[in-house]
């Protein structure tokens, strides 16, 4: 990753136009700054042939805002990741991208943010949004009134003026998910579905996918809920031990959001381990150990780290060059594994 000018004005205790004079040999700066200044660019790896696109971003005062819901998730902690090789990206061209962490998901937290964003005069917006109208009424607002172009992630709200979505389609995943649990009941049984927030199209639509597979290719499976654990451990858990007390003869669960810790827990607890069927999402957490142990049987994975990187770069592209992007939904690829297929080294 390279090296930003504020890396440099920040190791040399300096501002940035003072990085760029130095640098440019330009304007007024007494001449040991200025040697002090290149031997630490190149002492951090600077490569001056980034300089001019960053001078022209620096002209053109990019600033991107980021709204992260259910940041602390081990899934948005990965998302985050993406978003922090972006922001080191836009920074090394001299813009800047905001970035607002919001612990759970709640549509006030998200319009307040939106606020603040724009009173930091951000020029776009990538966030995960929620499928209620005061929220989609806002992006609107900001599209049409603002001129403030919004790219959807993880979560889409497309009945709205959003640029684009980039994430999983969840459609898909929940066919996907349908498909390998019929496999392990071999087509009937009764199947609890735990998800995360009703709100959250990402997780709905998987609940969508895997009820329209299910009745199309697995009649004899009986769907129970959803049932909602907002993506907490504890309820997750709750949930799970009362379906096991009014549904006994369970014989499996499909997860659509994090919480997996808390329904092994509540598996365990009842001595059910291997025998009721869990397909659960994505490779992170402790979901390959639990694999490893017999709670979850399959894990459908998305790409996170593109899901946080490219909607920023979708609206750097747009604000520096007038680039938009070719396709109003830019959908990750669906990964499958099981037991026999974790990654060596991986827990």
């Amino acid at each position: 990753m390279g090296v930003t000018i504020r890396q440099i004005a920040e190791a040399a205790g300096v501002s940035r136009g003072t990085v760029d004079r130095a640098l440019n040999n330009r304007g007024r700066i007494r001449p040991e700054v200025a040697e002090r200044i290149r031997a630490i660019a190149d002492e951090m790896g600077y490569k001056p042939n980034q300089l001019g696109r960053a001078l022209s971003m620096s002209r053109n005062n990019i600033k991107i805002g980021v709204i992260l819901q259910g940041a602390e998730t081990p899934f948005m902690k990965e998302v985050l990741k993406g978003i922090q090789e972006a922001c080191a990206e836009v920074d090394n061209l001299g813009g800047t991208v905001l970035v607002h962490k919001i612990e759970h998901q709640n549509a006030e937290d998200v319009i307040l943010a939106m606020e603040k964003m724009r009173m930091e005069e951000v020029r776009g917006i990538a966030m995960v949004p929620l499928d209620e109208e005061r929220v989609k009424r806002e992006i609107d607002r900001f599209v049409e009134e603002f001129r403030i172009p919004v790219v959807t992630f993880t979560s889409d709200v497309e009945d709205t003026k959003r640029l684009c979505f980039v994430g999983q389609n969840g459609v898909q995943c929940g066919r996907a998910a349908a498909g390998l649990m019929g496999e392990l009941t071999g087509g009937k049984g009764k199947v609890v579905v735990i998800s995360g927030y009703s709100t959250n199209t990402s997780l709905s639509s998987r609940v969508v996918g895997f009820r329209e597979e299910i009745a199309r290719k697995y009649p004899g499976i009986e769907i129970i809920g959803p049932e909602y654990c907002f993506e907490e451990n504890g309820r997750a858990r709750e949930i799970t031990e009362g379906i096991f007390k009014d549904v006994p003869d369970l014989d499996g669960i499909y997860l659509t959001s994090h919480g997996e810790e808390g329904v092994c827990e509540a598996i365990a607890g009842a001595g059910k381990a291997g025998q009721v069927k869990m397909v659960a999402n994505d490779f992170m957490g402790r979901n390959y150990e639990l694999m490893r142990e017999g709670f979850i049987h399959f894990l459908i994975g998305q790409d996170a780290r593109i899901q946080g990187y490219e909607p920023v770069m979708i609206l750097f592209r747009l604000l520096f060059n007038g680039e938009a992007p070719e396709r109003a939904k830019i959908f990750t690829e669906i990964y499958i594994r099981n037991e026999y297929t974790i990654p060596e080294g991986r827990h």
